[in-house]
């Protein structure tokens, strides 16, 4: 019940204790899941620390905060200074804010992994902790009350369904009612059960850390095995979190991060066995660019309008049927197969860097699991979720934390727009003057850069599969060809209020590419 709506009514009340009239003095971020407010006044400081990762999400209250000189960043600065001017509980929701000076909100949406805390001043949102809670820029921390009729009327309506009346209940306080027999009970009285239950909630004798059904819960009813109880409800919120992380979040989190990493190492190892069998088949069947020879080489010897001919192979130093179109020569059939013949190695060279990228990955997995058995305590499991972020986020998720698509191909690092606003991030402040602009030409699409590299010159084929990003990525992305146009970002500018992705490209030069994305081709 540490994030439960009733349990949220007694620590907002609480915290109007501790922070009213108290200034925000500090505010920042040691790692991504956590925010660290501080408050002070002539007399005393109070922090709040806001833990919330997907694993699991709670606040705490430390007596005092001992900040990291790296790794340690500020946020919300607009809100240092000000001053606490009272702290709001949401009706029926598990959410309040603090009012502070300068018109400013400060809102704690404690909804369970997707728990977030956003800054707002004049009713516009400023800042969000977590970004890709996009959607809670537009909440209004003003008009979040929930009404809900909790009458009796509304009780024999409802014939005293719990979930429709009480969603704020959540498990606990129902487990308890059915305890009190509530199933078999008369409507008045499970009315009744119901009243006496929301008088314990509201004026709890303690509140109790519990294990129940296995597990160990913060709850304002005496369930399962009290293992502590506090008159105080910040002091049983620290203690619970501490308990929690200590026990059951080691355990959790420790199997959780075992089971993504295994899973990646499997994939990379099935994606590396295939590709190395693809390279097999075609490296030891007969190439296109042989047969085109045996062709050329023949051509004296092949009568007219042939379907199928017998030639001499030099290669294999045999006699070889060959297939042939009755309406094409033979000269015609050799240039294609040619043709072929470079696309296979190209397809061989991409099988190639994909069997490399899979290898490095797999090294990589092992090398972390290695790392995650020598692990035995929450300390160090914390350090080590933090340290192997990259490789336990899952695609999406990383998509969602990097500010742009990344790609990499034979050292090169190309990076892709994801939006208008994120193009003009891309090519304003994180595009240099020597580095690779590409765009679809003459539609909408986004912008894609590939990074310089000091004395040397982006190979062909990066250029190509920046190019097929840059198509593929754009409203061409139907066309069997899409011309590309590209140029060092120093003859790309931005005209004064053009909108958002707009620019103007001085000098260019066009590549015909077939859009698609060349990094996800036999997966």
């Amino acid at each position: 019940m540490h994030q439960n709506y009733h349990f949220l009514k007694h620590l907002s009340r609480r915290l109007k204790t501790e922070l009213l009239g108290k200034e925000i003095v500090t505010c920042f971020s040691q790692n991504k899941d956590e925010l660290v407010i501080g408050f002070a006044d002539e007399s005393k400081e109070f922090y709040i620390r806001a833990g919330l990762t997907a694993h699991f999400s709670a606040l705490s209250f430390p007596d005092d905060f001992k900040r990291a000189r790296a790794k340690s960043v500020n946020l919300f600065k607009q809100m240092i200074g000000q001053t606490v001017l009272d702290v709001v509980q949401h009706l029926n929701e598990r959410s309040f804010y603090l009012k502070l000076t300068d018109d400013m909100l400060l809102l704690f949406k404690l909804f369970g992994n997707r728990s977030n805390i956003v800054l707002y001043q004049h009713d516009e949102p400023l800042h969000l902790f977590h970004k890709k809670f996009a959607a809670d820029a537009e909440l209004n921390p003003l008009e979040m009350d929930r009404q809900l009729p909790q009458n009796f009327a509304a009780f024999t309506e409802a014939q005293g369904n719990l979930r429709k009346l009480y969603p704020t209940f959540g498990e606990l306080p129902t487990d308890y009612l059915e305890q009190q027999n509530y199933s078999s009970a008369t409507l008045e009285e499970k009315w009744e059960l119901v009243q006496q239950v929301l008088e314990q909630l509201d004026n709890p004798d303690e509140f109790y850390i519990i294990r129940y059904k296995g597990k160990l819960r913060l709850s304002l009813l005496p369930l399962g095995e009290v293992v502590y109880s506090y008159p105080d409800p910040l002091e049983a919120l620290n203690n619970y979190s501490r308990l929690y992380l200590s026990e059951t979040g080691f355990t959790q989190q420790y199997e959780q991060a075992k089971q993504q990493l295994t899973k990646k190492l499997n994939g990379s190892q099935t994606v590396l066995e295939q590709a190395m069998q693809q390279l097999q088949e075609m490296r030891h069947n007969r190439s296109y660019s042989q047969t085109a020879d045996i062709l050329m080489a023949n051509l004296t010897n092949i009568p007219p309008q042939s379907e199928e001919v017998e030639l001499y192979d030099f290669y294999t130093d045999q006699q070889r049927t060959f297939k042939l179109k009755r309406n094409e020569t033979p000269q015609k059939q050799a240039e294609k197969l040619y043709r072929k013949a470079k696309n296979q190695h190209l397809e061989i060279q991409q099988l190639e860097e994909k069997a490399e990228r899979k290898m490095e990955e797999i090294i990589l997995l092992e090398s972390a699991l290695q790392a995650l058995a020598e692990v035995d305590n929450y300390k160090a499991l914390k350090l080590y979720l933090r340290d192997y972020a990259h490789l336990l986020a899952s695609k999406q998720q990383a998509q969602q934390q990097s500010p742009f698509r990344v790609f990499e191909t034979e050292g090169y690092k190309i990076l892709v727009g994801k939006s208008s606003q994120n193009n003009d991030e891309l090519t304003q402040r994180h595009t240099y003057k020597e580095d690779m602009w590409l765009h679809a030409k003459d539609v909408s699409g986004s912008h894609v850069v590939i990074k310089h590299q000091a004395g040397k010159t982006i190979p062909t084929t990066v250029l190509e599969k920046a190019a097929q990003l840059a198509a593929w990525y754009s409203k061409r992305k139907q066309d069997s060809l899409c011309p590309v146009m590209y140029t060092p970002k120093k003859w790309v500018r931005k005209p004064k209020g053009a909108p958002a992705g707009a620019v103007v490209v001085e000098r260019e030069k066009v590549l015909l590419v077939k859009p698609e994305n060349p990094f996800e081709k036999r997966k």
